[in-house]
């Protein structure tokens, strides 16, 4: 793929300074400063995630790093799996850098930051980067081959409204994640007060004041029973509300094209991609019928969280999966949040077989221990926590069409094939 403009930069030309604490391993503690690792970089996010992190003391975080990243500066990992991922540096910034990764400064003064940003993450440049690479078993981008990448240089308008353009589209995914986020701490706070500590029952039972609505108020029993669950409330399984694996293809009953969905692009409740096969080229394990309202959850690896709600129809999972059909619409939330609490998520992490192929029987799954309650208590469950649910399976929706729509126009804006106010218009067809 080649570039439209006949300007170009190198990458060292393009920076003014650059935070590089590669080739020391920092003296780790169990908490203080997030030091990130390059699987907390992803194309995929603007700013960095927090996953697996390992932690600094102050005095480290002072004394022992060359530099930190300051906020607009550009990290960019140089070896391994994730080479060539970019993300951007937050304000605030509460992490340092270590390993296997650098902080670029864009030089103001020659290239627009937003614009390098985004120029980076381009097909073209991500291509380029990979050409540059020093080694086919573990990638290696050189600190000292950054004169080679060259970077296409529009004029500064065009560099100021592609980075702008860029930027924005990342940025309302960025707030569409963070209010999942809020969304999925309320639905699980409330599942965990009503069904797992049972607080309503306690406070009952003790006297407080009512906390919840009284139409909410008045469903709990006034008391707890021997067993220590609310009075009337029965032990049972998810087997009591859900069905497990309830459809599946065959040999003879089958489409002729499926949508598939594995364990490796399903992460923390949602379904990052999917891929098109023809039936006889799919995987062996494409089996699953999925449908909208189903929960599915990995057996393999549990403690990775390869688990989704699903919200469309027309998926196929991976035999991998424990899907979970609820038996009525009212169990959907319930079954959901119950399944995949963090605590059932550890419990399912700790009682897996297998060194070095951890694993649980899908049974294993469907036989989670709850506490049903009055199909009253579901029902009001459902319609409070529902919207929660939506919201997010919308968001997630919106995410991926704009994420898909982002890069999609990406390397057409920079390598010059279209322009940005047809880059918007493609944008406002699809918001």
């Amino acid at each position: 793929m080649t570039s439209a403009y006949t300007s170009e930069i190198s990458l060292k030309d393009a920076v003014e300074f650059i935070v590089d604490n590669r080739g020391r391993s920092a003296p780790i503690v169990d908490s203080g400063i997030k030091l990130i690792a390059t699987n907390c970089i992803s194309n995929k996010n603007l700013y960095p995630t927090n996953e697996q992190l390992r932690y600094v003391s102050s005095d480290t975080y002072a004394n022992w790093f060359r530099s930190h990243p300051l906020p607009g500066d550009i990290i960019l990992t140089n070896k391994g799996s994730q080479n060539g991922a970019v993300c951007l540096v937050p304000d605030p910034v509460d992490f340092c850098i270590a390993q296997d990764m650098v902080a670029l400064r864009a030089d103001p003064e020659k290239i627009y930051p937003l614009y390098l940003f985004a120029a980076l993450r381009s097909r073209l440049v991500q291509e380029r980067i990979k050409q540059l690479n020093v080694d086919a078993v573990i990638p290696h981008f050189k600190k000292t081959d950054f004169d080679k990448l060259q970077i296409p240089l529009p004029a500064p308008p065009q560099q100021k409204a592609i980075g702008d353009f860029y930027f924005q589209i990342c940025e309302k995914i960025e707030l569409n994640q963070q209010m999942n986020e809020t969304l999925e701490v309320m639905a699980r706070t409330i599942f965990k007060d009503w069904f797992l500590i049972f607080g309503p029952t306690r406070a009952k039972a003790e006297g407080q004041e009512p906390y919840l609505s009284p139409v909410f108020w008045g469903l709990f029993p006034d008391a707890l029973d021997d067993e220590d669950k609310p009075a009337g409330w029965k032990h049972g399984s998810l087997l009591d509300v859900a069905t497990l694996n309830p459809e599946s293809w065959s040999k003879k009953h089958h489409p002729e094209e499926i949508e598939y969905v594995d364990l490796a692009n399903t992460k923390w409740g949602t379904i990052e991609s999917t891929q098109v096969y023809k039936w006889a080229d799919a995987p062996s394990r494409a089996q699953r019928i999925l449908r909208t309202g189903y929960t599915i959850v990995g057996t393999v690896r549990p403690g990775n969280g390869s688990y989704s709600f699903v919200n469309q129809d027309g998926l196929t999972g991976s035999t991998g999966f424990a899907v979970l059909g609820p038996k009525t619409g009212e169990y959907r939330e319930f079954v959901y949040l119950a399944s995949t609490s963090p605590e059932n998520i550890e419990r399912l992490a700790h009682v897996a077989d297998g060194a070095a192929y951890p694993a649980v029987r899908p049974s294993v799954v469907a036989e989670t221990e709850v506490v049903l309650p009055s199909d009253k208590v579901i029902t009001s469950f459902s319609k409070l926590v529902s919207p929660l649910i939506d919201r997010m399976e919308a968001n997630k929706q919106e995410n991926a069409t704009l994420a898909e729509t982002r890069d999609l126009l990406l390397p057409k804006l920079v390598s010059g094939e279209i322009r940005l106010r047809e880059a918007e218009k493609a944008v406002e067809a699809v918001a």
